[in-house]
């Protein structure tokens, strides 16, 4: 089966800043064997009302790696995402069946705390959104909700996440300024800090670079291959080169079910499903 692009090859990041780049995670062949996956799905189904949206999603998310869900609009990718922190609870008239867990963890069990999901599962979303509140107070928000209130472990964990989100030598100078001060880029690397600020185990990102220019992307990009030796990712994205070029497995959705599932560079140079193959090639979309 001839297909456009074939090759996919991989480079590792540096901190420059460059144009062109391959960033791309590792051949799976060439990574160690991963332990029980981070993420189990199984038959997971999701319905607003009447609206049956998710239909019997079963797969496994590996512990450390990246998993992007890719997929025309309204397939049901950020639906699923949304399931595995359980934010989709916000909305009326859901209802979720089958079985998710996160760690060993029933995320959907009655005895199950939310808020503990939710801190365990931390989340980037689409369009970056940093608190009226300085750059400190951003990073440190979910610290000072748990009850954390000690200088110096505050101190430390924004300096830590801020590294964590490489944006700790361009805001060090002005952690009191505004964080709605920074660019997109920033912002959104802000909420990354946010994010891991409370040492989450999951990292879930809902298109995190669709609002930003090509320079700032990379840079996110690059975090993402850098964040992922400690977090398991799953990445919402329309962006099929970007899919290529940080995830480990992709998922192709269609129509609220999942069409393909597997191994980054074989599903952009095999795909084993005809559908999967049209979408790949621009065929629709």
């Amino acid at each position: 089966m001839q297909m456009t692009d074939p090759e996919i090859k991989t480079t590792a990041p540096d901190k420059g800043i460059r144009i062109k780049t391959e960033v791309k995670a590792q051949d799976p062949s060439a990574l160690p064997a991963p332990g029980a996956p981070d993420i189990v799905c199984k038959a997971v189904n999701l319905a607003y009302g009447d609206n049956h949206v998710l239909h019997d999603i079963t797969m496994d998310m590996d512990d450390r790696r990246v998993t992007a869900l890719i997929g025309p609009s309204g397939c049901g990718k950020s639906t699923l995402l949304r399931c595995l922190n359980r934010m989709n609870d916000l909305i009326d008239n859901v209802r979720v069946w089958g079985e998710i867990r996160v760690k060993g963890l029933d995320i959907n069990a009655i005895t199950t705390d939310v808020i503990e999901v939710r801190r365990r599962v931390g989340m980037v979303f689409q369009k970056s959104n940093p608190f009226p509140k300085s750059i400190f107070e951003n990073v440190i928000y979910g610290l000072r909700i748990a009850g954390i209130n000690d200088k110096a472990t505050l101190d430390e964990a924004c300096e830590r996440s801020l590294r964590g989100a490489a944006l700790w030598e361009e805001v060090k100078d002005r952690l009191d300024e505004s964080g709605l001060g920074l660019s997109g880029g920033q912002m959104q690397r802000l909420c990354i800090a946010r994010a891991i600020a409370v040492e989450p185990e999951v990292l879930l990102m809902d298109e995190p670079c669709s609002a930003l220019d090509p320079i700032a992307t990379l840079k996110i990009e690059e975090l993402i291959y850098q964040l992922k030796e400690k977090y398991t990712i799953v990445i919402v994205t329309h962006n099929l080169q970007q899919a290529a070029r940080v995830s480990d497995k992709t998922a192709f959705f269609w129509l609220g079910r999942l069409v393909e599932f597997g191994p980054t560079a074989e599903m952009f140079t095999a795909p084993k499903d005809k559908l999967t193959e049209d979408y790949i090639t621009g065929r629709f979309g």
